[in-house]
């Protein structure tokens, strides 16, 4: 084991390699303590294990790796709640005409998804850690390279919950170690607003309206790691919003997906419901009241299950809602962009939220009616996924923004925290 941590120089990466490799063969690690030294650590499993455990461990960290001579950059990212974790070998790099070449050319992943979208238990975070590898090996297989091809590492270290971030921050930190390659600690939040320069290369500066299930803002995206928070909710973020909805309504979890397709065969005006901050100054949200006014519309039917009928004029009316205070607030924060930064000329919708179709037209329209242009990734590249990671780090890269290992994941990481 020390052998181990001389190469991998990172006790969390060792301790949670060890306990992947150790589950994957269905060895129970029944204790793990630190020795004096931090890469000393202990385990301890049964008798009957202990010849199985050190092969297993002799196959998983000293055995040879191949190599390539390609260039590329893989990106590890995570999401607390729906237990993601992908790692995208992604930017293979040529010139062409003077440019850069990306190319797509590895993707894998293990989601674990909460359907009731209640918490995380240890279980499912030792899941996601066992799942880890498996990912990773599939990845690596399908992009046909080793890990000496590898330019850097890109992992997600944060905001989020702890124990999603945890996995993937040191499952990357792991490969850089081992490898003696840069490693990027990436703020999701910041891969997210960053992802239209990979989709659309967007030129900064630029206005990006952020909308998942824990966020809704919008920031001024001056450059990588200098962003100028406009405006953000002041109770509940959108996203957290429709899954809110679609709990009440026995759409399930998540909400989002299930409100839109419901909203589509809906009487956007059959239920009054109000658009909270409409008309006022500045761009903030506020989406705590339209959800309890749904709920009072709920109330206010029948006695019994809801029908289809119901469901789906509740779903048209607060969809509806939301794309007129998302209308009204994003003219608002195209003004105070421009008075910061008058040489934008793009919004951009980024987030999980931002898949939905008819929100994405109405911001589309208000960006056109304002003199912007407008871009937002494919909707597989909205939702929380690696290859915005390795794109984030790809940035970083660029201008030798690398970490180090002793990076700290954060449960909190504001953007405007973040330093160019």
């Amino acid at each position: 084991i020390a052998a181990v941590g001389e190469a991998m120089r990172d006790t969390l990466g060792i301790a949670g390699r060890l306990f992947s490799v150790l589950g994957q063969c269905g060895v129970n690690v029944h204790a793990i303590a630190q020795g004096s030294s931090e890469l000393n650590i202990s385990l301890v499993v049964a008798k009957s294990d202990e010849v199985r455990a050190l092969q297993a461990l002799h196959d998983a960290f000293f055995q040879p790796r191949a190599s390539t001579a390609q260039v590329f950059l893989a990106g590890v990212g995570n999401v607390g709640a729906a237990l993601l974790t992908q790692i995208e070998e992604m930017a293979h790099k040529g010139d062409e005409g003077g440019g850069t070449v990306l190319r797509l050319v590895g993707v894998a992943s293990s989601r674990r998804s909460l359907l009731d979208g209640s918490g995380v238990s240890i279980a499912e975070w030792q899941q996601h850690l066992e799942a880890s590898d498996r990912v990773v090996a599939r990845a690596m297989k399908d992009a046909g390279i080793g890990f000496d091809a590898l330019d850097g590492v890109a992992a997600t270290a944060g905001p989020g919950l702890i124990g999603g971030v945890i996995v993937g921050a040191m499952t990357g930190k792991a490969i850089a170690a081992a490898h003696d390659l840069p490693f990027f600690a990436v703020n999701h939040l910041e891969a997210h607003v960053l992802t239209p320069r990979l989709t659309d290369a967007v030129d900064f500066p630029y206005l990006a309206l952020l909308v998942s299930g824990g966020h809704c803002q919008f920031v001024a995206v001056e450059g990588v790691g200098r962003h100028r928070l406009l405006g953000t909710t002041i109770d509940d973020a959108v996203g957290e919003a429709f899954d809110k909805v679609g709990k009440m309504l026995g759409l399930g979890y998540p909400g989002g997906p299930a409100v839109e397709r419901a909203a589509e065969d809906g009487d956007a005006g059959r239920f009054a419901l109000p658009r909270p901050l409409r008309g006022r100054e500045g761009c903030d949200f506020s989406f705590s009241g339209l959800k309890t006014a749904l709920r009072h519309a709920v109330e206010a039917l029948p006695p019994g299950p809801l029908g289809e009928a119901d469901v789906a004029d509740l779903c048209a009316g607060f969809q509806a809602a939301v794309a007129d205070v998302m209308a009204d607030r994003t003219a608002n924060a195209i003004a105070r962009f421009r008075d910061r930064c008058p040489d934008g000329a793009t919004l951009v919708a980024v987030g999980g939220v931002a898949a939905n179709r008819a929100l994405r037209a109405r911001i589309q329209a208000v960006a056109g009616a304002h003199g912007l242009a407008f871009a937002a990734p494919p909707p597989r590249l909205c939702t929380d996924n690696a290859a915005m990671v390795a794109w984030a780090g790809i940035e970083r890269l660029a201008l030798g923004l690398a970490d180090g290992l002793d990076f700290a994941p954060r449960p909190r990481w504001p953007l405007e925290d973040l330093a160019g």
